[in-house]
């Protein structure tokens, strides 16, 4: 955790259905850091309004504001607190570390999005998109973290990194893309490490809703 406090509450800007959204709030929690909640009416279109588009114009979730900082985009955000507040830990200065940690950080943007997120997306909120083969992508996904996963280990090394809190909240939720983890014993248990770190914040389970709009 961090021994650093921002002086009030850091407000995320979110749906409570966004894996987007949670690997932010996931990271605040981790990081220790108090922070509100503001809920955004995607089904209404709040994301698209003249005062949400002020802090971001992409009209998407997350976004955060820590007391006047207003950031969008999830990797981005977490890249921020990190080296705001992490004090070292959870993005290495190294070269090499940090580049270990920004080629999960582009799996989450790429083929985690185009994976299992999307696959999530098609089974809960009707995406139009052809399910069978994202499911057929997300296990090409799912084949290679497994193989690259240590028995105790984390995706960009020893301990637990920004790479790891990008990529957890939607291959956790894999399963409601019909992207079974049955066959990934060392996923699992990574999903597990993360699970029992201090501070960890769950991701609800989805019910049918709204397909999010998210960065």
């Amino acid at each position: 955790m961090s021994t650093q406090h921002p002086a009030q509450p850091i407000r995320l800007y979110r749906h409570q259905l966004s894996g987007h959204s949670h690997r932010v709030e996931l990271f605040l929690g981790l990081l220790g850091l108090p922070y509100e909640l503001v809920d955004i009416d995607l089904r209404g279109g709040e994301q698209k309004s003249p005062d949400f588009l002020k802090l971001n114009r992409f009209g998407q979730i997350p976004v955060i504001d820590d007391n006047g900082t207003v950031l969008a985009d999830s990797n981005a955000i977490l890249v921020y607190l990190a080296q705001r507040y992490g004090e070292g830990r959870w993005l290495p200065a190294d070269p090499l570390g940090a580049a270990r940690v920004q080629r999960w950080l582009s799996v989450a943007a790429g083929q985690i999005a185009a994976g299992p997120a999307s696959a999530r997306l098609v089974n809960l909120f009707g995406a139009k998109l052809d399910l069978p083969a994202l499911i057929a992508r997300s296990h090409v996904l799912l084949a290679v973290i497994e193989s690259e996963l240590p028995p105790q280990g984390y995706l960009a090394g020893e301990q637990a990194t920004i790479a790891d809190v990008a990529c957890y909240s939607y291959i956790a939720r894999a399963p409601e893309g019909d992207v079974s983890l049955a066959d990934y014993p060392q996923v699992r248990s990574w999903l597990a490490r993360i699970e029992a770190l201090p501070g960890f914040v769950p991701m609800i389970e989805s019910p049918v809703g709204l397909a999010a709009q998210t960065a």
